[in-house]
């Protein structure tokens, strides 16, 4: 193990540090600025600022010709209160590190420590700092940054820590790792009127109230049978409050998610389809938006045959573990190497993820960063 003692106590200070100066997706130049400096004494060979916004690539070079590796972590929180009580809560309101992103980036800078201290024999390593993982934007706005083409890896790995599973217990799949999802904003008008008088106006209610179910009613299958499909309301809001006014106006919101990205394209016509029927039965105009589109996660069979490897060299429980339903724009990475993600036990009795009161477990520090440096040295020698 590289990490010393000194390390581990530095790099768990550091996350702490993170974890209580959270920034949202998109807004996170003071964290990229906080990670450059903490790498900056491990003498990268190339510094990648600005890249798809906020995010940061770091890079150590070998100069030998060989494959580039990259390992991404995240760089944003969320926009939710912190209800814990740790000395080193946010002391951001309203965001907070609900989902151990600042977990993820220690990992990556612990890995940097190994880099400054021993370069690669061969190749080079990127660690990447990604913005916007959490709305999905993230990903997609590396890979079409200029900036990027440079970078482009051979092969591309990722963790997420997962609560409920037992602490340092790995899941690792081929095929499907994370599902699809997108939200989808309806957005209905008709026309108000003097509530004592509804019949003059065209009210969404009856619209709203046939869609609300019929849409729920479309998630069906499972993630064991491989043909989940779900949708979720997640929120709704019809004319003013007011008692005076009968509506013209409503909103519904919802999450459409399936395993598959062509099943999510069957998803979108099927929801799609029933709104212009709700709304041309109503007499309403509709638009729709879509917003937080996450592609499936599907990890290599080569990339996953080397993080097991990895984790049989390292003494790593692992197994194959299930789909997750949550999604990962991760997946991106995908198209342009062969990319894969697992998932760390964070313990059986930890908060969920997104939950106001969750704390990444500094336990998970060196037992990510010991399966990445093995994956690096065995592609890299």
């Amino acid at each position: 193990m590289f990490l010393s003692n000194q390390d581990v106590i530095e790099l768990t200070a550091w996350r702490r540090k993170l974890h209580a100066m959270p920034e949202i997706s998109g807004e996170e130049a003071a964290t990229a600025a906080e990670v450059q400096g903490f790498l900056a004494d491990t003498r990268p060979d190339r510094v990648v600022s600005g890249l798809g916004g906020t995010g940061l690539a770091v890079v150590y070079d070998s100069g030998v010709p060989g494959r580039t590796v990259m390992f991404r972590a995240e760089l944003d929180a969320l926009p939710i209160e912190e209800t814990g009580t740790p000395e080193h809560r946010s002391r951001i309101p309203g965001k907070g590190h609900m989902c151990g992103h600042d977990g993820h980036m220690t990992m990556l800078a612990a890995l940097g420590r190994q880099f400054g201290r021993q370069r690669p024999k061969r190749g080079r390593a990127v660690l990447l700092f990604q913005p916007a993982e959490e709305t999905g934007a993230g990903a997609a706005a590396v890979i079409a940054d200029g900036k990027f083409a440079e970078l482009t890896p051979d092969y591309s790995f990722s963790l997420h820590n997962m609560p409920g599973l037992p602490l340092g217990h790995v899941w690792l799949k081929d095929g499907i790792a994370n599902c699809a999802s997108r939200g989808l904003k309806i957005v209905l008008s008709g026309r108000t009127a003097h509530a004592s008088m509804p019949e003059t106006g065209i009210s969404p209610v009856p619209a709203v109230a046939e869609l609300m179910p019929a849409l729920t009613a479309l998630s069906r299958g499972g993630i064991a049978a491989g043909d989940m499909v779900l949708a979720t309301v997640t929120h709704a809001a019809i004319g003013e409050p007011a008692f005076g006014i009968a509506p013209g106006h409503a909103e519904v919101w919802v999450t459409l998610r399936s395993m598959t990205d062509g099943g999510m394209d069957a998803l979108v016509s099927t929801a799609e389809t029933l709104v212009k029927k709700a709304a041309a039965d109503a007499g309403l105009e509709y638009a729709l938006e879509y917003h937080d589109i996450f592609l499936h996660s599907e990890n290599n069979a080569e990339a996953a045959a080397l993080l097991r490897a990895a984790m049989e060299a390292e003494g790593v429980s692992h197994e194959p573990g299930e789909t997750m339903r949550g999604s990962e724009d991760f997946g991106r990475f995908g198209a342009v190497s062969k990319s894969a993600m697992f998932f760390l036990g964070a313990g059986e009795d930890m908060p969920n993820l997104h939950n106001p009161n969750y704390d990444f477990p500094d336990d998970l520090i060196p037992i990510g960063t010991r399966i990445f440096a093995r994956v690096a040295r065995d592609i890299l020698r």
